[in-house]
C-alpha cells in the first residue's frame, strides 16, 4: 500500500499508533502491527514519501524514548519523518496493556511536556535535560540526531479548544483536525486566537485534516459503502468524519475544506478494499484536483 501510494504521487503515508484494532474500524482481536516497527520497514521499501504516525499517544512511551525511536526513523528514512503525537484517547486499550491512563487534563499537560522534551532531544548538544511536573530527563543523548533540521515537523492531533489547540499554537508545526468544513472553520478561528495570545504566526502552522474517504461513480453505492464501514452510526456523525460520494461530490467537499483553511488532506481509505480505493482516489480525485 505504501509503495503504491508513493508511485501514485501521494506526499505522505501514515499509520495509527495502537496495539489492537480500534472499535470504529474493526474487532479488537484483528491484526494490528506496531506502528514504529512498521514505519521502519516502510522506510526501507520507499524512497521519497513522508512517513508518520497519526498519532502516537503520549502515554504509550516515555517522551525521551519516543524521541529516540522517531529520530532513528528519520535517519533510516533519510529525513522523511512527520511526527504525529497526541494525548491518547483509548482507555480500554491502555488498561488492556497496563498503561497508566490519567484524566484528560493530565494527559494534555503530559503532552505539552513531551513535545518540549522531544524537541530538546532532537536539537540540543551534547545532551538534553528537562525538569517538568510529569517528566524529567537528565543529560539524555539522542545520537545520531534527526536528518531534518532544525528538527522533523511535529503534528499534534486533536481539536480540543481550550488546551489542545493552545498546545498547537505554542509548540506544533502542524495540527490535525476532525470534522466538517463548518466544524473545522470554528476550530481554526480558535487556533488563530491562541496564536495571537502566545505570539505565534498562525500561517506558520500547517493545517491538516483526516478524512475517511469513499468515492464511487454511483452516489448511492458510495453511501452504502460508508454505512457499512460505520455500522449504526447516525448520518450526521458520519458526515463529520467522512468525505464520500461521487468524484464531483468529493471535489466539492475538498474545495470547501480548502476555503476554510485546510492545506493538507490525509485520507483514510476504505479498509475493505484499500488498494482499489487508493487507485480510484488517485485517478478520480488527485488527477482532477
Amino acid at each position: 500500500l505504501a509503495t503504491t501510494a508513493e508511485n501514485n504521487g501521494f506526499d505522505s503515508f501514515w499509520v495509527m499508533d495502537h496495539f489492537h484494532q480500534i472499535p470504529m474500524i474493526g474487532k479488537v482481536e484483528e491484526p494490528m502491527l506496531e506502528s514504529w516497527s512498521t514505519l521502519s520497514v516502510l522506510a526501507g521499501l520507499t524512497t521519497k514519501i513522508k512517513l508518520g504516525t497519526l498519532v502516537s499517544g503520549i502515554m504509550y512511551r516515555y517522551p525521551a524514548i519516543l524521541a529516540k525511536v522517531a529520530a532513528t526513523l528519520d535517519v533510516l528514512s533519510k529525513g522523511r519523518l512527520f511526527m504525529g503525537i497526541g494525548a491518547a484517547w483509548n482507555e480500554d486499550e491502555s488498561h488492556a496493556y497496563g498503561i497508566h491512563f490519567p484524566p484528560a487534563g493530565e494527559r494534555l499537560s503530559r503532552l505539552e511536556e513531551a513535545i518540549q522534551i522531544i524537541r530538546k532531544m532532537w536539537t540540543e548538544e551534547p545532551s538534553a535535560s528537562f525538569n517538568g511536573k510529569y517528566y524529567q530527563i537528565h543529560n539524555a543523548y539522542c545520537n545520531p540526531k534527526p536528518i531534518q533540521k532544525p528538527s522533523p515537523p511535529i503534528l499534534v492531533g486533536g481539536s480540543g479548544e481550550r488546551k489542545t489547540l493552545k498546545i498547537v499554537a505554542k509548540y506544533a508545526d502542524a495540527c490535525n483536525l476532525f470534522g466538517s468544513a463548518e466544524t473545522v472553520k470554528t476550530k481554526l478561528n480558535i487556533l488563530k486566537d491562541h496564536c495571537k495570545s502566545v505570539g505565534r504566526d498562525y500561517d506558520s502552522i500547517l493545517k491538516t485534516k483526516l478524512g475517511i474517504i469513499v468515492v464511487d461513480d454511483d452516489k448511492q453505492m458510495a453511501e452504502k459503502k460508508i454505512k457499512q464501514i460505520f455500522k449504526g452510526m447516525p448520518e450526521e456523525q458520519i458526515r463529520e468524519i467522512a468525505i464520500y460520494g461521487t468524484p464531483e461530490d468529493l471535489l466539492g467537499q475538498i474545495e470547501l475544506l480548502e476555503q476554510v483553511g485546510i492545506q493538507y488532506l490525509i485520507v483514510d481509505l476504505d479498509p475493505n478494499r484499500e488498494l482499489e480505493a487508493l487507485d480510484v482516489f488517485t485517478n478520480k480525485i488527485i488527477k482532477k484536483y
